[in-house]
């Protein structure tokens, strides 16, 4: 009997060593867990992405308003009986303060 309990012992030693501390172990299940939540929140990620471009599809095959802004923004264009104006910021001017403050006298 002595010898049934020693075989059971060195058995499961063994498996023990397989599951903690071999390569397909309890070490690859937490990898491969991260793994899979990683990529869960990259489907999500592209799902969302997904959904916001076939919004636009359906509003462009739609909508001229969608169509007429893009071509607004991307494309520069503007509308018939349009004026277009481009308001540019004015440049900074430098001012450079002198030493002394300039005095005018008049000539007496």
């Amino acid at each position: 009997m002595k010898w049934l309990a020693a075989i059971l012992l060195v058995l499961l030693t063994a498996l023990q060593y397989r599951l903690w501390l071999s390569d397909d172990g309890v070490s690859e299940v937490s990898r491969l867990s991260e793994a899979v939540e990683q990529q869960k929140s990259d489907n999500e990620r592209l799902r969302n992405r997904n959904a916001q471009l076939g919004a636009e599809v359906v509003d462009l095959k739609k909508g001229m308003d969608a169509l007429e802004e893009r071509a607004r923004s991307e494309l520069g264009m503007i509308a018939r009986r349009e004026t277009f104006y481009q308001v540019v910021p004015a440049r900074p001017t430098r001012y450079t303060p002198t030493s002394a403050p300039r005095t005018h006298t008049a000539a007496r």
